[in-house]
Formats: structure tokens, C-alpha cells, sequence
């Protein structure tokens, strides 16, 4: 109660600038982790651009389901600048400070390009359910119109959600003895949890962010899965069965990839604070960065298009 107290007398305070601790515990060998980090961001960033090259170089891709995959690629470009800066400077030179408003910037582009690509996710399921269950007018439906506006209404979803959140974060008083974070970025249940104020309001909108974009989208694909695998399995032969769910295993892999660490991190926020901080970091970092290294390899492995075009553009360009 006296703790409480002096709390509120104090005057309302927020940090000039928040210190990022990096991975808790492994601050001695950061330098060496900076090697595995530095590769992984280099992959993620070169697999994606030449995704995004490939669909605009080829005629024969420019299709909804290609169309879908850029954006998805699009996305985790956006989402590994979102953490690279601030990661590589903590790793590389042992710089850990980042201002309070850039960090509320960061922690907003960051978490939207989230939504974003769990919204694109979704969108690449109704693409295969389209494309599956009603071949003959799929080009009919999935119009570049159509794709555009779900593009948009993708990126007005992410805005409108994340919206809030610096606002509710700027609220609070926070504690001058509090200003380390447990991450080498900005993390809104970290950032949050700083503050020496009622996080309530910050808990419940957290939590229905989460629910409303990341739950749903995962309900809605689930739900896709179910009336894809409906109609393939009453398809006649035995070979267009087979030949019909193979163009839906990428995406399968992709939600995977994000959707797993994404849920487990979710989890340990809200069940696990009793876990060491390295896990929690751990856990964060393979749910940012690991998605969009994973989506150009599993893309360039099991969609043979786009491994042939990205296979003849890289050779044009060595040849020029």
C-alpha cells in the first residue's frame, strides 16, 4: 500500500528513451548472435524482393493467387525492417537506446504489419477455396478490382486496429526505474508493462486486437480448410484430388509458420510470466523474423513457377 501510494504522488513521467536489453542473459555473446540474425534478416529480406520481382517480371503469374503472394511478400519486408534496425544496432554495436516516441512508432508498424499479414493469409485461403470449389469463374470473382480493394481493406484494418494503441500507451505514468526492455524492440505487452499505472484498458484492448484480427483470421481459415477439403475429396479421381491439394500446401506451411509462434507467444504473455526472460525474447524474435525468412523458401521450393522465374531472372541478371 505505501508502494502504491508513492506512486501517486509522484509527477506524471514518461522516459525520454527506453533501453533494449536484447536476448536477456546472452548479452556476452550478442556479437556472435549477430551472425545467425544478420543472415536470417539478409534471406528474408533478398527471398521476398525477388518474390516481388518474379510475380512483375512474368506475365504468366500475374494471377490473384500470385497477386496474393506479393502482398504476403510485401508484408514481410515491411515486417523485417520493422525490427532490424533497432535488433542489429543492440547485436552489431551494442546500442540500446531508443527514443519513447520512436519506440510507440516502431511498436505501431510493427504489430500492423502483423495483422496485415494474418489478413493476407486469410486471403490467400479464400483464394484457394475460389480456386478449388469454382475453377470455371474464379478469374471471374477474384477480378484485379476485387484484389485491390482487398488489399486495401487489409491495410485499413491493420490502421484502424493499431490505431489506438501509442495513444493509450502516451496515458500512462511510467516508472523511472523501469525503462529496460526485454526485447531489442518495441513490444506492446513489454512497453506496456513498464508503465506504474492501471493497464486494464491496455490488457483488454491488447486482447481484443488479438482476438478480433489473429483469432478470427485463424477461425476463418480453419473454416476454409474444412469446405476445401470437402470439395477435393469429392473429386473423382484419385489424381486431381492430389493434383488440387498440392497448389493449397504452401499456404498451409505459411499459416503455420506464423500462426504457431504467434499463438504460443500469445500464450506466454498472458500464462507465463513466471517463464525466464530469454524465453519470452526467444519466442518474440522467432515469430518476427523467422515467418518471412520461411515464406520465400517454402514458396521457391513448392510452387514451381515461381522458382523457374525467379530461376530466369537470376540468370538474366547474371548474364547482363
Amino acid at each position: 500500500m505505501l508502494l502504491s501510494h508513492s506512486y501517486v504522488n509522484i509527477s506524471f513521467f514518461q522516459p525520454h528513451a527506453f533501453l533494449m536489453i536484447g536476448i536477456p542473459g546472452l548479452e556476452a555473446v550478442h556479437g556472435w548472435i549477430s551472425i545467425p540474425f544478420s543472415f536470417m534478416y539478409t534471406v528474408a529480406l533478398t527471398g521476398n524482393c525477388l518474390i516481388l520481382l518474379a510475380v512483375r517480371r512474368t506475365p504468366s503469374l500475374h494471377q490473384p493467387m500470385y497477386y496474393f503472394l506479393s502482398m504476403l511478400a510485401l508484408t514481410d519486408v515491411g515486417l523485417t525492417l520493422s525490427t532490424l534496425p533497432t535488433t542489429l544496432a543492440v547485436l552489431w554495436f551494442d546500442y540500446r537506446h531508443i527514443g519513447f516516441n520512436a519506440c510507440l512508432v516502431q511498436m505501431f508498424f510493427l504489430h500492423s504489419f502483423s495483422v496485415v499479414e494474418s489478413s493476407v493469409l486469410l486471403a490467400m485461403s479464400f483464394d484457394r477455396f475460389v480456386a478449388i470449389s469454382n475453377p470455371l469463374h474464379y478469374a471471374a470473382i477474384l477480378t484485379n478490382n476485387v484484389i485491390i480493394r482487398i488489399g486495401l481493406a487489409i491495410v485499413a484494418r491493420a490502421t484502424l486496429s493499431l490505431f489506438p494503441v501509442p495513444f493509450l500507451l502516451k496515458r500512462l505514468n511510467f516508472c523511472p526505474d523501469k525503462i529496460l526492455l526485454s526485447h531489442s524492440f518495441c513490444f506492446h505487452p513489454d512497453v506496456m508493462r513498464r508503465a506504474c499505472a492501471d493497464i486494464t484498458i491496455n490488457i483488454h484492448y491488447g486482447l481484443y486486437v488479438v482476438l478480433s484480427t489473429g483469432g478470427i483470421d485463424s477461425l476463418f481459415i480453419i473454416l476454409s480448410y474444412v469446405l476445401i477439403l470437402h470439395t477435393v475429396l469429392g473429386l473423382a479421381s484419385p489424381r486431381e484430388r492430389i493434383r488440387a491439394f498440392n497448389t493449397c500446401v504452401s499456404h498451409i506451411l505459411a499459416v503455420f509458420v506464423f500462426f504457431i509462434p504467434g499463438i504460443t507467444m500469445s500464450m506466454i504473455h498472458r500464462f507465463g510470466r513466471h517463464l525466464p526472460t530469454v524465453v519470452h525474447a526467444l519466442v518474440a524474435y522467432v515469430y518476427l523474423v523467422v515467418p518471412p525468412v520461411l515464406n520465400p523458401i517454402i514458396y521457391s521450393v513448392k510452387s514451381k513457377p515461381i522458382r523457374e522465374a525467379m530461376i530466369r531472372m537470376l540468370k538474366r541478371k547474371g548474364q547482363g
